[in-house]
């Protein structure tokens, strides 16, 4: 049995990912999305804060990209993808790396964070719910196989 499908969370590490995990985060991005993001697209990210990987042993299980950009005085916070381990699912570990993210862009001092998720993404919607996110817009079209996206938004207390 793969060693991502029996996690216990307490066992995952999370930390900032570097050009060194970029090959396995880019092979696991083609394993999860139709729409693959290419390499140079997640090098451009290594020095956000909150591009974080999840892994037990030294074995990726999944990651976050997150940045944040000023804006006025109120910076906005962005989760622009959000990847786990088919096999590593369920275990807790989207959750684990999304509440790393955020912690981590509510210390750079954003007033919200905003990310995009497909319409027909339940689970994920689930998730982001649950961790406080609201929906503001639907985005008709949005993807490129024509499926709407979904706009949600995290404002802190």
């Amino acid at each position: 049995m793969d060693s991502r499908s029996a996690v216990d969370t307490e066992d995952i590490g999370v930390r900032q990912a570097t050009r060194a995990d970029l090959l396995a985060i880019s092979r696991l991005e083609k394993t999860v999305f139709d729409e693959p993001w290419s390499y140079s697209a997640f090098e451009g990210f290594l020095d956000e804060p909150a591009f974080l990987l999840a892994e037990v042993d030294g074995e990726l299980l999944g990651y976050i990209v997150a940045d944040w950009m000023p804006n006025s005085g109120r910076e906005l916070g962005h989760v622009k993808d959000l990847a786990v381990h088919p096999d590593g699912r369920r275990n807790g570990v989207g959750r684990l790396l999304l509440r790393h993210a955020v912690s981590r862009l509510l210390v750079r001092g954003v007033s919200r964070i905003k990310l995009e998720v497909r319409a027909g993404n339940t689970a994920a919607q689930r998730l982001y719910a649950d961790e406080g996110f609201e929906t503001v817009r639907r985005v008709p079209r949005y993807y490129s196989d024509g499926e709407a996206a979904l706009i949600l938004v995290y404002t802190p207390e």
